[in-house]
């Protein structure tokens, strides 16, 4: 993936998971994926921006 599309794909998860605040985020990435049609090998990775997200979230509150 080309570095600005992986860097749009990061900041829509980020945006998705502030709003839907999915309770298991490897489902919530999983979903996505295969929604929106991203090529494998960055599930672990798009997990990771979610969980962080997750707890900025939680951090906060």
């Amino acid at each position: 993936m080309a570095k600005r599309g992986h860097n749009e794909v990061k900041e829509s998860l980020r945006e998705m998971a502030r709003i839907y605040q999915p309770k298991d985020a490897r489902k919530f990435v999983r979903e996505y994926i295969r929604k929106y049609r991203i090529t494998g090998g960055y599930e672990d990775e798009l997990t990771m921006i979610v969980e962080h997200e997750l707890d900025k979230i939680n951090s906060a509150s």
